[in-house]
């Protein structure tokens, strides 16, 4: 594990062609993009909407955790020396500080930490090695806890747990889905539409099959749950203006039945004494 205090600027050897780094470098000394777009249009949104969700699920502790997506990741000096670039689609790195960009991930500088868990979304060209050489680099070097692969267009789902310090294949539930012991969420399929694009997503669901929602969902939910509460409460509270209203109709009523009979008591108690010559 390489420790913050070796950081230092990197000095470059004149008259090579790449750079041979004396010291370890910073995250403006190495690329963070090879400049090659991702497969599809849908796998890019589908990296947008794994990380929406992840900051929707762990809302009440967002600046405790990292999520980078097409990012890469350097773990050692020999990788930067041979621009052995390695980025996963989608990782998570829990309690680190979320508050700080980064333009890639730096082993080194962030106190030997890798990612928590990954996510790659499969491809024609990528699905070789997403499945053979970077799984033996998250499970032997990164020893990423979780591991997951995705193909946005058939579905299909893969994931490994790292027991002993080796990945196990998990086995799908009844809904084929797959559990993260990381989010404490399934992950899964789920038919709809996303950034205008209607198709089958990856999506979290919670231990009772609930979707968890994104951002904007989470927002509409509330506002929904809100403006139930308050035309509940207006409803409530015409029923109870009513209820006074009635009741105080019954009184009004009442009082009246009461000078009535006692206005009919009075002429009859008026009429017998008349009768009886009293007046």
């Amino acid at each position: 594990m390489l420790e913050e205090s070796t950081m230092t600027v990197p000095t470059m050897i004149v008259g090579y062609d790449t750079p041979i780094f004396l010291e370890l470098p910073t995250e403006d000394d190495l690329p963070f993009g090879d400049g090659i777009p991702l497969e599809s249009l849908r796998h890019r949104i589908a990296i947008e909407l794994l990380t929406d969700l992840t900051q929707s699920h762990w809302r009440k502790r967002v600046t405790e955790f990292f999520t980078g997506g097409d990012m890469f990741v350097y773990y050692s000096l020999q990788q930067a020396r041979n621009q052995d670039y390695r980025g996963p689609d989608f990782f998570i790195v829990d309690n680190v500080d979320g508050t700080r960009e980064r333009k890639s991930w730096l082993v080194w500088q962030e106190n030997g930490r890798y990612p928590d868990l990954i996510i790659e979304l499969l491809s024609p060209s990528t699905e070789r090695v997403d499945k053979t050489t970077k799984k033996f680099l998250y499970e032997q070097t990164f020893h990423t806890s979780e591991y997951y692969c995705y193909e946005p267009f058939t579905h299909e789902l893969t994931g490994w747990h790292l027991v002993n310090n080796q990945y196990q294949r998990q086995k799908h539930n009844a809904h084929g889905w797959l559990w993260s012991n990381l989010l404490q969420v399934w992950l899964g399929t789920w038919q709809g539409t996303f950034r205008g694009i209607t198709c089958g997503w990856l999506r979290f669901f919670d231990s009772h099959d609930n979707i968890v929602p994104t951002q904007v969902e989470a927002e509409a939910e509330a506002r929904f749950k809100a403006e139930t509460r308050a035309d509940q409460e207006e409803f409530r509270a015409n029923q109870e203006a009513q209820a006074r209203h009635q009741a105080e109709s019954r009184a009004d009523q009442e009082a009246q039945a009461r000078q009535t009979l006692q206005m009919e008591i009075a002429r009859l108690q008026a009429e017998l004494a008349r009768l009886r010559g009293e007046v």
